[in-house]
């Protein structure tokens, strides 16, 4: 055994070689980004990230870093070798002696992680919530330099994590970078993928590839996404967080042994390499801000197609599917390309010549419904039939993993502290598109929709089922781990609040807004308050939107109008110290039958007043009151006073029939439209129809059981 003191100075010596750092450097002064960020309320500068992008510059984006990879696949110990030479620019005006970078796979590589601490602390889950068991993956850093000299590194904790997490390294450089000056890393890695868990892995023979490679963070610089000073843009990999990168260009080297179909980011460079029982594919691709590939020997041929759009260029799109899902490619190749007409149409021209689905094997399905630069997997079913929720599920999930290929990928919001401005939107835009094609969510199964018992709804409409209403906890602007009830509020009740903004300031001016955030902010990273301020300026309903923000982004408030009374009475003589009871009841059945004699319309004498209570048990919203009366009229009242309870009152020649609250259906949001609307008389045709509904499949059921 060695001496104490002899021991400390070996181990010393060799964790420095191993990149831990013991005496770190002096600090830059560059903060990092707190761990409690949230949505930003101050609009970036007009200048943020270069300014909007005017189709003059070189390049689409301001590029601020390329890969250059080199990366060998092990399919048997599902390992990824990797040679990574990283150029980075600083964009600041003050000298960068520290960088960051997100090593994400290490996520996975032990329970202790921030990802696993918080799903164990949470109960939650993620997705299907499989059991890694002992199938673990990491990132492992081989070499680190910057020119001839090495790079020490430490593993750092942004959000005050675990020390067990390693997702986010610092690397000390020994040679400062100037502003405006840029500077390149040599690194070496090896990767070892996990069971498919979360997003990315291996299963058998098939490799999903993502969040693989070391990867810088972002410096943000005064004037971007609220920051005052410089500060770099980095965070743990949490439970349900996704990712923020800045935009770049990526040249990767693949080899895989022959026999394996490959896909990625990106356009192939040439044909592919053999050597040596290998094949090495080469995939280039500019101004976008990850790299994301898939590998395996079992997929079957390959589904493509073109597709074509004012402003964008021919598009390649790629199918990658296994045997076993041949029923979904077809599918999802049409929902692909009725995405690019879609969102190149409403938003903006899709930039890139290349999409590529991945449709996972069964056992993978954890790396399903995931998005990435040009790339993204879907759904797989091995039956895919009109009117099922399998066709319904297949479609959604293709537009909307597509749909990221804009919010994400062009737009390249920070997904960690503002899911909103991806996942969120996304769901708006997803849904609004289903709606303007006509799609239903269907909900049944082949073998009913084969019975005839196929109900399918609007997707707004199930998607508002699918949100908490009655006690909403987090706002939709808080960030991505920092959540009560989960991530999941985070897609409906933004989509919800985004489709009642279009139902009240009409679609028209809606889509020309979200044209202008597009054209304005793709590329550039754009923040809560960008959206909100160009909203506001196109749609010209400031009030409306900064209204909205308030109560339903930065904080969530409860909606909850209701009818609380209806009573329509007849305004009939009363009796009195000069009329007796029996006096009065005369005159009135007189005067009722000769009414009768000229008015045959079935309204009589004495006018009625009608009186209708409307609560409010939540924030207040533009309300408007219809009731209808039994001569045909019908009276229109608004509701814009914030109080809890008013009452409306009418005098009129007939009686009142029904008073509904929102008939045009403007607040998705509002806790129970059910209690929207009274009626004087009872109305069984909700509980009729879906009466006549069950009775139908129990029918079904019954001749199904005779002919067995």
């Amino acid at each position: 055994m060695l001496p104490r003191f002899r021991f400390r100075l070996a181990l010393a010596a060799v964790l420095l070689l191993a990149g831990a750092v013991f005496a770190a450097p002096a600090s830059d002064g560059i903060a990092l980004a707190p761990p409690d960020a949230a949505a930003v309320r101050v609009p970036s500068s007009p200048d943020a990230w270069g300014g909007p992008r005017t189709g003059r510059e070189p390049t689409l984006s301001d590029r601020v870093v390329h890969y250059d990879i080199a990366a060998t696949l092990d399919p048997v110990k599902h390992t990824v070798a990797g040679r990574e030479r990283l150029t980075w620019r600083n964009r600041s005006n003050v000298a960068v002696s520290r960088v960051y970078l997100h090593l994400y796979m290490n996520a996975f590589e032990n329970a202790g992680s921030t990802y696993f601490t918080e799903r164990r602390t949470r109960d939650g889950t993620f997705r299907s919530g499989v059991d890694i068991k002992d199938a673990w993956g990491h990132i492992a850093l081989r070499r680190v330099a910057q020119g001839s000299a090495g790079v020490p590194w430490t593993f750092v904790h942004p959000d005050n994590g675990p020390a067990t997490d390693h997702t986010v390294v610092r690397f000390d450089l020994p040679q400062a970078v100037a502003p405006g000056a840029s500077t390149t890393l040599d690194i070496d890695f090896v990767t070892q993928l996990p069971r498919v868990v979360a997003r990315a892995g291996y299963f058998g023979t098939f490799h999903l590839v993502a969040q693989w490679f070391p990867k810088i963070g972002v410096l943000e610089l005064p004037g971007e996404r609220g920051a005052t000073s410089p500060r770099w843009n980095v965070h743990e990999y949490h439970l349900n967080s996704e990712f923020y990168a800045d935009f770049g260009s990526y040249d990767v080297k693949l080899t895989v042994p022959r026999g394996y179909t490959v896909g990625a980011t990106g356009e192939p460079q040439g044909a592919p390499v053999d050597k040596d029982g290998m094949r090495t594919w080469r995939f280039a691709q500019g101004d976008v801000h990850d790299f994301a590939w898939t590998a395996d020997n079992q997929t079957a041929r390959p589904l493509v197609d073109t597709w074509s759009g004012p402003g964008s260029p021919t598009v390649t799109v790629t199918v990658l599917y296994p045997p076993e899902f041949a029923a979904s490619a077809a599918p999802a190749l049409k929902a692909a390309k009725e995405s690019l007409t879609y969102f190149s149409n409403t938003l903006g021209p899709y930039p890139y010549r290349t999409l590529t689905i991945v449709i996972p094997p069964y056992n993978a399905e954890e790396a399903g419904g995931m998005e990435y630069p040009t790339f993204f997997t879907a759904e797989a079913y091995r039956t895919v039939e009109p009117r099922t929720v399998n066709q319904f599920a297949l479609a959604f999930v293709t537009i909307h993993e597509f749909g990221h290929g804009y919010f994400y990928g062009l737009l390249a919001s920070n997904e960690f502290e503002e899911p909103l401005l991806d996942e969120g939107l996304n769901e708006y835009w997803d849904n609004r598109m289903m709606r303007d094609q006509g799609q239903l969510a269907y909900i049944a199964t082949p073998l009913l929709a084969r019975l005839g018992f196929a109900p399918g709804y609007p997707t707004f409409d199930a998607e508002r089922t699918a949100t908490p209403r009655h006690d909403p906890a987090d706002p939709p602007g808080a960030n991505a781990w920092h959540r009560l009830q989960d991530i999941g509020p985070v897609y409906t009740r933004t989509a919800i609040l985004m489709r009642d903004l279009e139902a009240r300031i009409g679609r028209a001016p809606m889509e020309r807004a979200f044209k202008e955030y597009y054209r304005r902010w793709k590329f550039r990273h754009p923040s809560t308050a960008d959206l909100r301020e160009t909203l506001a300026e196109v749609t010209g309903q400031r009030a409306v939107i900064e209204d909205a923000f308030e109560r339903q982004v930065y904080a969530v408030s409860r909606v909850d109008d209701s009818i609380a009374d209806l009573a329509s009475t007849e305004l009939v003589p009363l009796p009195g110290a000069h009329e007796s009871q029996s006096a009065v009841d005369k005159r009135i059945d007189a005067a009722r039958a000769a009414w009768r004699k000229t008015h045959p319309d079935g309204t009589g004498p004495y006018p009625y007043r009608t009186d209708v209570t409307v609560r409010r048990h939540g924030a207040p919203v533009p309300q408007t009151l219809v009731v209808k009366f039994a001569d045909g009229s019908s009276e229109t009242a608004r509701w814009d006073a914030n109080e809890r309870w008013h009452t409306f009152t009418w005098t009129k020649p007939a009686k009142a029939v029904s008073a509904e609250l929102d008939p045009q259906r403007l607040h998705y949001l509002d806790v129970n439209k059910l209690d929207d609307s009274r009626t004087l008389a009872p109305d069984a045709r909700a509980s009729h129809r879906w009466g006549f509904e069950f009775a139908a499949v129990v029918n079904y059921l019954l001749a199904l059981i005779a002919t067995l």
